[in-house]
């Protein structure tokens, strides 16, 4: 659904799967500073959103997904996954509950398969589901801003679903394009569905433990996989911060090969230029690279920064300190 705001002057579709959004208006670094500052807001109008109904929804979904949510309070924000039987990511939702639904945005794409599949779980509960994305639309804001919500918001921490209607009218701040949004993503280690992930993602490669998943908590599907792991071994890759080389014009793709001494060891899930940090990559390697290995990431030399360490599992956390909280 192409966004409004693309028709700003100065706008710059972002690229695939995000086209229907703006990567940025003209200055993608002063729309950083500006979104950090609380001053601007950015357009993941791509984003899908569902909505789930009922009085059983909140026992229900933590049933179904990996983050405790039988008892999750009106207003608080939170992540949650849903795997498949051997414990791989196939979903990753940012909900909310306001105290008779839940609603929740997923990546551009997924939000009708998500629907169907929940609905397919119902049985006898009193639950519904609807996929709301033509009535509501997402946009981001930084952690000073304060937005005028208009009537019929639902806040989502940062995130605002807006009725779609009211887009292009926005929350009386500037606008930033996805690039400034990813930039800051990227610089809090963020992982992001289809981009850091794959179909063999497991939580505990891109640091979700914590975060979107809780580890005691009742049974759900690829449950096991994920107690082995962490009570007995370790992911076979690991998450990490690349600062790459700044002498090169051309920033590594997704997809792109990571290598040590010549061998590859992973792959890019994301880049961006960052105002202060110059270009900067998410990327997912083989969990026996050593934390100290200088890197090349489509060929651009790369140092690591250490997001999932090489020993998680085995009941080892990742150490919130190594996370940078911006937003």
């Amino acid at each position: 659904m192409r966004s409004p705001l693309l028709d700003t002057p100065g706008a710059v579709a972002a690229e695939a799967p995000d086209a229907d959004v703006a990567g940025h208006y003209g200055d993608p670094f002063a729309e950083q500073r500006a979104l950090l500052a609380g001053e601007a807001m950015v357009d993941r109008s791509n984003r899908e959103v569902v909505k789930i109904a009922g009085p059983d929804r909140l026992s229900w979904l933590n049933s179904l997904t990996s983050q405790k949510l039988d008892d999750l309070p009106p207003g608080r924000p939170t992540e949650t996954l849903l795997l498949d039987a051997q414990g791989r990511v196939e979903h990753h939702l940012v909900l909310v509950d306001d105290g008779e639904a839940v609603w929740a945005h997923v990546e551009p794409g997924t939000g009708a398969a998500l629907a169907a599949f929940l609905d397919r779980m119902r049985f006898m509960l009193r639950v519904e589901v609807t996929d709301v994305t033509e009535r509501y639309a997402v946009v981001s804001v930084g952690a000073k801003a304060h937005p005028v919500t208009p009537e019929g918001t639902v806040v989502i921490g940062q995130d605002l679903l807006l009725p779609r209607e009211l887009l292009a009218v926005g929350v009386g701040l500037g606008l930033a394009g996805l690039w400034a949004y990813e930039a800051l993503r990227i610089e809090e280690y963020r992982p992001r569905l289809g981009f850091e992930t794959d179909h063999k993602t497991i939580p505990h490669e891109v640091g979700w433990i914590g975060t979107a998943l809780h580890l005691n908590k009742g049974c759900y599907k690829g449950q096991e996989t994920v107690a082995r792991v962490h009570n007995l071994g370790h992911p076979p890759r690991r998450l990490v911060f690349l600062h790459l080389d700044g002498s090169v014009d051309t920033l590594p793709g997704h997809g792109a090969p990571v290598t040590h001494d010549g061998t590859e060891v992973g792959s890019v899930g994301s880049s961006a230029r960052h105002h202060e940090l110059g270009p900067v990559a998410l990327a997912v390697i083989k969990r026996t690279v050593p934390v100290d290995a200088t890197l090349e990431a489509g060929g651009v030399a790369a140092s690591q920064e250490v997001v999932v360490p090489p020993d998680a599992g085995r009941n080892v956390q990742i150490d919130p300190a190594l996370r940078r909280r911006i937003r």
